[in-house]
């Protein structure tokens, strides 16, 4: 038994979208389907997966804007972020106006996530880490038996997540990083919202926003 992943840039910004799936199963979920949605069924047609939910880390556009029209043609229900979230999500469509994305109307999930909740994927298990800062209902997914953590745009190579935007939070970002992600084991590897993947440990040495000595 074992999740395994993929990951497909969606949108003109690049934004990674993350199909998780559980081998044995089969099972998938689908983590911030910001676009290009054809694309992404396409992939997922393709590897024979059985897509159960779509998750979401945060509800800016290149993340949250395709989620809802992708759940509709899946029959699936969307789950995440946490609910403070409903700020950017009611705000989908001016999102999508202001960027030149395709409309988007408001989305509200099925189920919002809280710290400490789990999300199943088929025979695998996902922990639910509330990590506000970037926007105030984000979330991160974190698999303990994969070694892997969706950070959407929270913690990027080298890189954090901007906290410059309404509601953002730069200190609760930083606290967020230090004091929940940095405890995960330094093999962790980190699917970014953007960018390459990295670990843990890289960030905790190297990340010049929130590396610490000790690490080194």
């Amino acid at each position: 038994m074992a999740l395994k992943y993929h990951v497909i840039p969606v949108t003109p910004f690049a934004q990674n979208c993350s199909v998780l799936w559980c081998s044995v199963s089969r099972q998938a979920a689908i983590v911030d389907a910001g676009g290009d949605i054809e694309r992404i069924r396409a992939w997922v047609d393709s590897q024979g997966l059985t897509v159960e939910k779509l998750l979401l880390t945060h509800g800016h556009i290149d993340h949250a804007g395709g989620a809802a029209k992708l759940a509709e043609e899946l029959g699936v229900q969307i789950e995440g972020p946490q609910r403070a979230e409903s700020f950017w999500l009611d705000q989908l469509p001016t999102q999508g106006q202001m960027f030149g994305f395709p409309r988007s109307e408001p989305l509200t999930p099925q189920r919002w996530l809280e710290e400490g909740d789990t999300v199943a994927i088929g025979q695998e298990t996902l922990q639910v880490i509330h990590c506000p800062g970037h926007t105030p209902g984000h979330v991160v997914f974190y698999s303990p038996t994969a070694g892997l953590l969706v950070a959407g745009d929270v913690l990027f190579q080298g890189s954090i997540g901007r906290t410059d935007f309404p509601m953002g939070n730069h200190q609760q970002l930083i606290d967020a990083i230090q004091q929940k992600l940095f405890i995960l084991p330094d093999d962790t590897v980190v699917i970014p919202g953007h960018g390459p993947l990295t670990t843990i440990g890289a960030e905790k040495r190297d990340n010049p926003y929130v590396a610490n000595p000790r690490y080194r």
